[in-house]
């Protein structure tokens, strides 16, 4: 009997050296320990410019990491303060406590955080050294010009890069604009400057050159384009919601003065007449569309009605009758501004909420001009007038901050006596309060030819000044000392932050 002897074959000799190497480094890594260093994988505000409405960043670990040595040693330069949290130990987010200021460079420093496995052994594995950047958009205003050579221009002018871009022709006069939350482009009125009619004005966009989408190339600035004409509607006014997606547009009927409303457009995709509906209710008076741009709130008889921005909105969805005016919105919506209007022709100012609290703020014998919520903090600011004793009527205007949580008052400006065609605009970020200083022509003024710019009470405006006031947080708002407005070297008036 034969016996086959048992022999391996060139193969089977390669593939057992492999496995026997292979057995050989599994061997030293057990002997060794895990020597892998982590790292972080992502950043997701890398390179990113950010808004007002972006408050937190993520880092993404290739390792469960130490919580605690992480949090201690996260760096950002310049400081932004804000709170850690964790969705198990490979994913940190930090949400800021306030908007990150604009016109700034940041950088995410993170060195000497430990691998999580490795510190509860009592070893020390460090992440690998990381530095992550971005910043914060520019400070970018916008303005109606007054200026000879740019009069009812509407203006744009970035202030951290010092850089002035005019936008709409010489021969459109702009009456009102609000920029859209995109930055991409500005809702505004605007009249011929060969007609003086303010009432003629047409609905128009234009685009500013500018783009918050990383992936997205800005389109030229000063493309503008007709949204809605008057020909047989006067546009009145006009409001644009935060998010940019609704317009709603107050008409009157140039033939059939009862043919008066409001018209809204939900998607501004296609911005023509016809893309407008008219809102089926009562007439009303001023507005303001509500932050989630699904409603508006209208002064109705002796209250304000909020209606729903659908064709037939004859039933509101709430009716507030005590309150006269909305004079602002806190941003996510949870509370107003609104003004009540008493017997003894007074005026006060209520904190109201989605929760039914009514909180009293003020009460003035002067007028309540405009009120704009902080985001940054529980602050509002508004632009009031007080009554001045006297033979003479008159109203000079001041600028007031009030804490919404103790209701305490701190004037910040009292400003020169008449004036009551201020205009204030609040910064994104808090940190800045930009108004105007509007100077009319006499009564007895012989008019011009050419352009003449008017307030919206039809008087005469001969120069306009802008001015910034930096602003202190609100922890600072007991300190005694004064806060003193810049004088911007630009001529123009209602001056607006782009968001």
């Amino acid at each position: 009997m034969s016996i086959n002897k048992f022999f391996l074959q060139p193969l089977d000799r390669i593939a057992i050296t492999i496995l026997l190497f292979v057995f050989l480094l599994i061997w030293l890594l057990i002997l060794r320990g895990d020597i892998v260093q982590p790292s972080v994988r992502e950043f997701s505000w890398e390179n990113k410019r950010i808004g007002a409405d972006e408050v937190s960043f993520g880092l993404t670990f290739s390792r469960p990491m130490d919580i605690k040595s992480v949090e201690e040693n996260l760096i950002i330069d310049p400081p932004l303060a804000g709170k850690f949290s964790w969705v198990g130990r490979r994913r940190m987010v930090y949400t800021l406590l306030t908007p990150a200021p604009y016109g700034t460079d940041y950088q995410v420093k993170l060195q000497k955080a430990q691998d999580y496995f490795a510190a509860k052994a009592g070893g020390k594995k460090f992440i690998q050294p990381f530095i992550g950047k971005f910043s914060s958009r520019d400070r970018v205003i916008l303005y109606i010009g007054a200026e000879s050579n740019n009069q009812g221009r509407l203006i744009m002018y970035n202030l951290t890069r010092q850089q002035k871009q005019i936008l709409t022709p010489r021969d459109l006069v702009v009456t009102e604009f609000k920029p859209y939350s995109n930055r991409e482009k500005i809702l505004f009125t605007a009249h011929s400057a060969r007609n003086e009619d303010i009432l003629s004005a047409k609905l128009y966009t234009v685009t500013t050159g500018l783009s918050t989408r990383q992936n997205k190339k800005p389109t030229q600035p000063g493309q503008f384009k007709l949204t809605l004409d008057s020909e047989k509607y006067q546009i009145l006014k006009f409001d644009l919601s935060p998010n940019g997606k609704t317009i709603v547009v107050q008409r009157g009927n140039k033939d059939n003065p009862s043919d008066f409303g409001l018209w809204f457009m939900s998607d501004t995709g296609g911005e023509s007449a016809k893309d407008f509906q008219k809102l089926e209710s009562q007439p009303g008076g001023d507005f303001i569309i509500t932050p989630d741009g699904q409603a508006v709130a209208i002064s109705q008889g002796q209250g304000t009605a909020i209606l729903p921005l659908q064709i037939d909105a004859n039933k509101p969805l709430d009716f507030l009758p005590q309150f006269g005016l909305v004079k602002a919105f806190s941003k996510d919506g949870a509370s107003a501004a609104m003004v009540k209007f008493n017997a003894d022709y007074t005026r006060e100012l209520f904190l109201v909420t989605n929760q039914g609290p009514q909180k009293q703020l003020f009460k003035t014998t002067g007028s309540i001009l405009s009120c704009q919520f902080d985001s940054a903090s529980p602050t509002i600011y508004c632009l009031l007038t007080r009554v001045l004793s006297g033979e003479i009527y008159q109203e000079q205007p001041y600028i007031v901050a009030i804490n919404l949580r103790t209701g305490e008052q701190r004037p910040l400006l009292v400003l020169p006596t008449g004036q009551n065609n201020i205009r204030m605009n609040l910064s994104p970020d808090g940190l800045g309060l930009l108004f105007d200083q509007v100077y009319l022509q006499p009564t007895n003024f012989q008019q011009s030819p050419g352009i003449n710019l008017r307030t919206d009470g039809g008087q005469q405006i001969a120069s306009s000044q802008l001015w910034l006031m930096p602003l202190l947080p609100i922890a600072d708002l007991k300190s005694s000392k004064a806060i003193t407005p810049d004088k911007l070297p630009l001529v123009g008036f209602n001056p607006q932050w782009l968001p």
